[in-house]
């Protein structure tokens, strides 16, 4: 109320840029809609489990594809902060903040949801540990397991923004599953190279985002600059089609190592985990596409 509903305030129309004017959506993102969804409905249904606390894992459940609004948000934060950054000395914000009388400027405020989001996941680990044989102690489980989902979710969705040179659509090469960083050794049939000479090679960085119907092979940009703008950048490289992709769990010698070939091994691509656990993670998902 302090800020946006100000944006459309005529009285203060005179201290808005022209280049700001119109942009109250990238600013706040979907924050009205968050604001209704806790206001309406989570916290009204939290409240009827005030005198059974351990219950509350169900009341999560219940509202559980309603979390998904704060992905939109999620997304949206990095063009948010760049145009606060261009904005935030402007007179206007600093005439809200005034009348406001708030020690903190605008920016740290669309924090909030980011951070309210985080939250949840550390309040419900702290009730599981408290609720161990309680009636509730499943659905506490269950709530945390998908907080946790929605939160992968984001962060996957945040560097899946950060791909740069897709000609395609992203979107429809299905849900986004897993993504991370590898080493990445490759040997083509139609090189004339063996995969033993290869492997001596120094390996390159490669940022894989497996989707439903396609791995994306990405190269790291790092960023310099403040919050956001650290984030890092993907050059996409190559991409392989599910359809086509076939998989070798184990590489002599180096238990973090798995291979995806192309094509009855035309391509052949050896990707070094940076732990067991890592890998085994990627088999499976990878497993499961293929199944």
């Amino acid at each position: 109320q302090g800020y946006a509903a100000e944006m459309d305030n005529p009285l203060m129309a005179h201290l808005i840029s022209p280049e700001l004017q119109n942009k109250k959506d990238i600013l706040f993102g979907n924050m009205e809609e968050i604001y209704h969804f806790h206001n309406r409905i989570f916290l009204r249904e939290l409240e009827t489990y005030v005198e059974y606390p351990e219950l509350v894992g169900r009341c999560f459940l219940d509202q559980m594809e309603d979390f998904q609004i704060y992905e939109k948000y999620c997304q949206n934060k990095p063009r948010s902060e760049s145009l606060w950054r261009q904005f935030s000395d402007s007179v206007f914000f600093q005439e809200c903040q005034r009348k406001l009388d708030h020690k903190l400027s605008l920016d740290s405020y669309l924090l909030k949801p980011v951070q309210r989001i985080t939250k949840y996941q550390l309040l419900l680990k702290e009730m599981l540990k408290y609720s161990k044989n309680c009636e509730g102690a499943e659905d506490l489980q269950e709530a945390l397991t998908s907080i946790l989902g929605i939160l992968k979710a984001v962060n996957d969705s945040m560097h899946q923004i950060a791909i740069t040179g897709y000609d395609g659509n992203l979107n429809e090469l299905g849900k986004l599953l897993m993504q991370g960083s590898f080493n990445v050794w490759t040997d083509h049939k139609k090189g004339h190279t063996k995969v033993k000479d290869l492997a001596r090679f120094k390996p390159m960085q490669r940022h894989l985002f497996l989707h439903e119907k396609a791995v994306l092979f990405c190269k790291k940009r790092e960023e310099n600059g403040e919050g956001y703008e650290k984030a890092p950048s993907y050059s996409y490289k190559h991409s392989l089609n599910m359809a086509a992709v076939g998989i070798t769990e184990n590489v002599k010698g180096d238990a973090k190592k798995f291979e995806i070939w192309y094509n009855a091994r035309e391509e052949v691509y050896i990707i070094q985990a940076p732990t067991p656990e890592v890998k085994a993670t990627w088999v499976n998902e990878i497993r499961k596409v293929l199944t």
